[in-house]
């Protein structure tokens, strides 16, 4: 299967869908709500993260049935990923953990103690480490090697930097919580995005020491953000939001390095097609396509060209609040 693109939501449905026809050509039963779905590179497998199960399906298999059943998390699973080559899974949950699948079992291989519940982990594109935003506006860096938490941030969207200033035990600025952490393909760029709708970026090159890049407000006032990837080439920044919008900022351009927040990313363009709450999103391979995955039942994919809705994705019963999209070519 060339392009692998499926959404689901809470009507515990996984529906996989023929991309420029928008016909759904197969639905699996998660058997719960799902909260974030991930599609293995190779475009073998999906993972679907529920409450408190992770399910991985064949996607070309005409069994509908999950071939494996993660076991380990007691909340909801509220973030997925797949090592590139396929060696491990990891998470996030509300249940205050990040764990490691190495897929040989149902079981964990290995958890990190985030003190509050988690609500986003990504990996390092070429370093053995994870990145993880929590309830409690922290953002950490995990060493998978030794287990250890090499780097803590507590982002304020009110102070002068984006960093840790001292301890988090005795950290008392305005926390946040972080709803998305990223880190961009060719390892030069983190964001972590806030409730309130704030996104603070990073040059990550020392995983002990993130410096600051920018800091700025990517919705209105009043509104959440929900969502925040980076595109593929590293170039742009996507943000979903209660406000029925998906914003498209530019990131590619240079910037001064120093714990100046002025020069903010510049908005491309808002994308306020759907009716209700945006949750969720995916980009092409190639970056010039966007899938989005909404409150209204409805995913819809947007050519970043022209900001025009290629194709809408209708069939799901209640909010679609995940959706995933492989199309590469290897």
């Amino acid at each position: 299967m060339s392009v692998v693109l499926a959404t689901a939501g809470l009507d515990h449905k996984i529906r996989f869908w023929e991309a420029p026809s928008g016909i759904n050509s197969k639905t699996l039963r998660a058997g719960a709500p799902v909260n974030c779905l991930e599609i293995t590179p190779n475009k073998q497998f999906i993972a679907a993260g529920c409450n408190p199960h992770i399910r991985l399906f064949e996607v070309n298999d005409t069994n509908t049935d999950p071939v494996l059943t993660l076991e380990g998390h007691n909340g909801n699973v509220t973030s997925i990923g797949f090592q590139k080559d396929v060696r491990y899974l990891f998470s996030s949950s509300e249940d205050k953990t990040v764990k490691i699948f190495d897929l040989r079992s149902q079981h964990a291989s290995c958890s990190f103690d985030c003190k509050a519940p988690v609500n986003s982990v990504v990996h390092h594109p070429t370093r053995p480490e994870l990145i993880s935003g929590d309830q409690n506006g922290i953002v950490r860096v995990w060493d998978i090697g030794t287990l250890k938490c090499i780097n803590e941030l507590a982002p304020d969207a009110h102070s002068k930097s984006n960093v840790l200033p001292y301890s988090t035990s005795f950290y008392f600025g305005q926390r946040v919580s972080i709803q998305s952490v990223d880190i961009s393909e060719d390892g030069k760029t983190c964001i972590a995005a806030n409730n309130h709708a704030y996104v603070f970026m990073w040059d990550p090159s020392d995983s002990t020491k993130f410096i600051p890049l920018s800091k700025f407000r990517s919705h209105p006032t009043g509104t959440y953000l929900l969502k925040a990837k980076i595109s593929p080439d590293s170039r742009q920044l996507v943000t979903c939001s209660s406000d029925r919008s998906a914003r498209i900022y530019d990131i590619s351009r240079q910037y001064q390095s120093s714990s100046s927040s002025s020069s903010s990313p510049k908005l491309l363009q808002s994308l306020n097609n759907h009716q209700k709450w945006v949750w969720d999103c995916a980009f092409s391979a190639d970056s010039s396509y966007l899938v989005t995955a909404s409150s209204d039942q409805t995913a819809r994919l947007f050519n970043l060209r022209s900001g025009e809705v290629v194709r809408q994705y209708t069939g799901h019963q209640s909010a679609v609040t995940c959706v995933a999209l492989n199309d590469s070519s290897c």
